[in-house]
C-alpha cells in the first residue's frame, strides 16, 4: 500500500491518494481524501502505517486556511479502501508558534515514534524555515514531544532547515534541506545517522546526495529496498519517481 498526495496547477495539495500495488511501480488508486473534508487549504506528505492488529492507520497534514499553520490529522479503518470515509482526529495540533507537518510514523515492538517536521511561526515571512521533532506514543493517538531531533548547520546547504523524510530499522535516515529561503520547494536529500539520545539524528553529508526531495524507503526481505521521491521537472513541477536499490 501507498500514501501519496496530490498537487495540481489550479489546486494546492488537492487530495491524498492510496493505491495498492504488487510491485511498488504500478499503482491502482483505491481511495482519494480531498482537502475539503479536513477543511484545510493544502494537505501534504502522509504516512501510511499499519498496526499490530492489521488495521491501517493514515496520518494527513493539513494547512489551516488564512494562515501559515499546519497540523497533523489521524484516520483508522480496518481496510485501506475505507480510510476515505473514517472520521479523523487531530494527533499533532501544532499552535500559534509552530506548525507541524510531513510525519514519519514507524511501529515496531509496541512503540510508537514518530518524527515532525516543524515550522516556527513567530517571524512573518520567514515561516519556511524549519527542524525536526521526535515524538514517542504508547497508542500512536496521543503523543509526547522528545525535543529536537535534526536541524540545519549555519554555513551549509542546509542551513535553513531540515525535514526528516524516512528513518530505517538501523536508524539511518533521509531528509530534506535548503540553503536559502528561496529554495523553498526546490529542497535536496542529505543523509544522517543516529545520535547519541534515541531518536536524534545527526547530519553526515556535506553536499546533497541527490536533488530529489520527500525520499522514503522500504526495506525488502530480500535485503535490497525500494525508493520513492519526489522528483524535479524543468518546468518547476514534480513527479513521483521509484526505483529499486541492491545492498
Amino acid at each position: 500500500m501507498i500514501a501519496y498526495r496530490v498537487r495540481r496547477p489550479d489546486r494546492r495539495g488537492a487530495e491524498v491518494v492510496i493505491a495498492r500495488s504488487a510491485d511498488g511501480e504500478r499503482l491502482a488508486a483505491i481511495a482519494a481524501l480531498e482537502k475539503e473534508r479536513f477543511g484545510a487549504e493544502s494537505l501534504e506528505r502522509p504516512a501510511l502505517v499499519r498496526t499490530e492488529d492489521g488495521r491501517w492507520r493514515l496520518y494527513v497534514s493539513c494547512a489551516t486556511p488564512g494562515s501559515k499553520h499546519w497540523r497533523i490529522d489521524l484516520l483508522e479503518a480496518r481496510r485501506p479502501e475505507e480510510l476515505s470515509s473514517a472520521p479523523s482526529i487531530t494527533v499533532f495540533s501544532g499552535d500559534r508558534h509552530t506548525g507541524v507537518k510531513d510525519p514519519v510514523i514507524r511501529y515496531s515492538d509496541g512503540a510508537w515514534r514518530a518524527w515532525i517536521c516543524c515550522h516556527p511561526l513567530d517571524i512573518t515571512g520567514e515561516e519556511d524555515r524549519m527542524t525536526t521533532a521526535y515524538a514517542t506514543s504508547a497508542d500512536g493517538v496521543t503523543w509526547e514531544w522528545r525535543g529536537t531531533a535534526l536541524t540545519g548547520r549555519a554555513g551549509s546547504w542546509d542551513a535553513r532547515g531540515a525535514r526528516v523524510t524516512a528513518v530505517l530499522a538501523d536508524g539511518r535516515a533521509a531528509y530534506d534541506g535548503r540553503a536559502t529561503k528561496e529554495e523553498n520547494f526546490s529542497e535536496r536529500t542529505g543523509l544522517a545517522t543516529p545520535g547519541d539520545r534515541r531518536g536524534d539524528l545527526v547530519a553526515t553529508s556535506d553536499e546533497p546526495a541527490s536533488t530529489a526531495r520527500y525520499l522514503d524507503v522500504l526495506e525488502l526481505p530480500n535485503g535490497e529496498y525500494r525508493i520513492w521521491y519526489e522528483f524535479p521537472l524543468p518546468d518547476g513541477s514534480h513527479e513521483l519517481r521509484t526505483e529499486a536499490v541492491a545492498t
